[in-house]
């Protein structure tokens, strides 16, 4: 049983500092740790639902604004709904998944979580006009 540090970049150049999970595992499939990530950050919010989401990716019925996405009204947020958002959003190039310093490109792949693992998640925006 280990603690997975997750850091959120963007290409901007921002950089959270960063939470913990514990996972008990050694190995994970990237679509299981996707899962993981949101379900907790699901959790977190919708124990006191606040007015800003701060999460891997934008709930239906938000909008994004500067430290996360504003929801029109307070909600629960599906945390199975927010998944398929996200892993849709790592299918079409959303963000890019590192594990230490190598990138993993496939939902499928296990990647092994040894003590003091980071997980950066780099959030790629598109470009304007392109």
């Amino acid at each position: 049983m280990g603690i997975v540090t997750f850091v959120d970049e963007t290409t901007s150049g921002s950089r959270s500092a960063g939470w913990g999970l514990e996972i008990a595992e050694e190995r994970l499939t990237v679509r299981e740790l996707i899962r993981r990530r949101v379900f907790q950050e699901v959790a977190e919010y919708n124990a006191g639902t606040p007015e800003v989401f701060q999460g891997l990716v934008q709930p239906q019925d938000a909008e994004r604004v500067l430290n996360g996405y504003a929801m029109r009204a307070r909600r629960r947020i599906d945390p199975e709904a927010q998944t398929e958002l996200a892993l849709k959003a790592f299918a079409g190039n959303g963000f890019l998944v590192l594990v230490g310093d190598r990138q993993v490109t496939d939902l499928d792949e296990e990647i092994e979580l040894t003590l003091g693992t980071q997980v950066t998640f780099l959030k790629l925006v598109p470009l304007v006009g392109g």
